[in-house]
């Protein structure tokens, strides 16, 4: 989520700031009065979006600029702790994707969701164990990997409630999408677990199940549902706009309403766990947790 979504009194992660690039993606050519519809994203967190418009949030994008006659100018940035104050906030951009339903603590507007999902347990589908649950006591002796968005692990729901367990010591922490030198740093997480470096671990849905697929050995997925702990493990995800652009919320809600079987077919091939959608006024989290692994 980033996440989304999701899941933490955020410890903030290094600011990772992007110069502000734009790249455009061919889509319903505007009229010269017709300004484009600018949408910031990082451009290095698969499986939500990069720079090469390989994710399913700048598919996303295309399908609703598509849809409001208006080109798609993507705006990059970094999902660091002050991405919606330099980015959405700052009129950089018009819509950011991907963000917790009930997380207005940035002074934003969001949309109905179009998603919801959970944190999974992930383990090799070969393995001599069958984990259903946090409260499995193998938990206390199998290798647990997670990821944190800073120097505190217990930033996130998967290190929080382990530690809050007394579960520390078998604990192995991955950086959140803090690590630009190389693509996809929010996998490293996935490719520990099918590498057998870590026995299980406990990831964002849309970020584990989108990995997973693509790992050599055959792992499984456990969504986190119904899971009660101090911090939530299920969210709902929606776009933002700006605080007091009520007319393009509204037309992105209009958008969503008719869009939503393509909408789950397109998250459906990014391999996200999806569950029904629950009504709003979950607990609010903040962003990062959700989007990033995050990244409601």
């Amino acid at each position: 989520m980033k996440a989304r979504m999701l899941l933490l009194a955020l410890a903030a992660a290094p600011s990772l700031a992007f110069a502000q690039t734009h790249t455009q993606y061919p889509g319903a050519a505007p009229a010269a009065a017709n300004p484009p519809l600018r949408v910031c994203a990082d451009p290095n967190n698969l499986p939500f979006s990069n720079q090469a418009g390989q994710g399913f949030e700048n598919r996303l994008a295309q399908m609703l600029g598509q849809a409001l006659g208006k080109q798609v100018e993507f705006v990059w940035h970094a999902q660091d702790k002050e991405f919606l104050r330099d980015t959405l906030n700052a009129d950089q951009c018009d819509v950011v994707m991907g963000l917790p339903t009930d997380d207005h603590a940035y002074g934003v507007l969001t949309t109905d969701p179009y998603y919801r999902s959970a944190y999974v347990l992930v383990y090799r589908a070969a393995a001599p164990y069958q984990v259903k649950s946090l409260n499995d006591p193998r938990l206390r002796t199998l290798q647990i990997g997670v990821h944190a968005t800073g120097d505190d692990w217990v930033d996130l729901p998967g290190g929080a409630t382990l530690a809050h367990r007394g579960i520390v010591k078998n604990v192995h922490v991955y950086p959140l999408g803090v690590d630009y030198s190389h693509a996809n740093p929010s996998a490293d997480l996935i490719n520990a677990v099918a590498k057998g470096d870590v026995d299980v671990a406990i990831a964002w849905g849309p970020l584990a199940g989108y990995f997973a697929s693509r790992e050599p050995v055959k792992l499984k997925l456990v969504p986190l549902t119904h899971t009660h702990t101090i911090l939530p493990f299920e969210f709902s995800i929606s776009m933002a706009v700006r605080h007091g652009n009520g007319a393009l919320r509204d037309k992105v809600n209009a958008f969503l309403a008719t869009h939503r079987a393509a909408v789950r077919r397109l998250l459906t091939k990014y391999g996200v766990p999806q569950l029904k959608m629950a009504a709003s006024g979950a607990p609010r989290l903040q962003t990062g947790l959700v989007r990033s692994g995050a990244s409601d």
